[in-house]
């Protein structure tokens, strides 16, 4: 075994782990006894939220700040992609004692 044989091998797959992009992530937050679990995440800009309503209840999960407005039917579950960072405070339309917090970074 040559030791040189390795430097090509060790070059190339050090390359490609680098070329390789970032998979976006798989958030689930549950809507379950009037509450969002968890009630603070953070996330990141591309990554899914997978809203999954345990509930008998129609939800909302409707950003503050515009960004977001998804309604949830009972044991339904809908996704959605984060396209922008910031920090979004969202509750529920229907039931507004219900809040949560997301932290999207870039």
């Amino acid at each position: 075994m040559h030791p040189g044989r390795y430097l090509p091998v060790m070059t190339a797959l050090l390359f490609g782990a680098i070329a390789v992009p970032a998979h976006a992530a798989t958030i689930q937050i549950t809507m379950q006894d009037l509450v969002f679990a968890p009630a603070e995440i953070s996330t990141k800009v591309g990554d899914t939220i997978e809203w999954i309503n345990k509930d008998v209840f129609v939800h909302t999960a409707t950003a503050r700040n515009g960004d977001f407005d998804v309604t949830i039917a009972p044991k339904k579950t809908v996704t959605s992609v984060l396209k922008k960072a910031g920090t979004v405070e969202y509750y529920c339309r229907f039931h507004p004692n219900m809040k949560a917090v997301l932290t999207i970074a870039p």
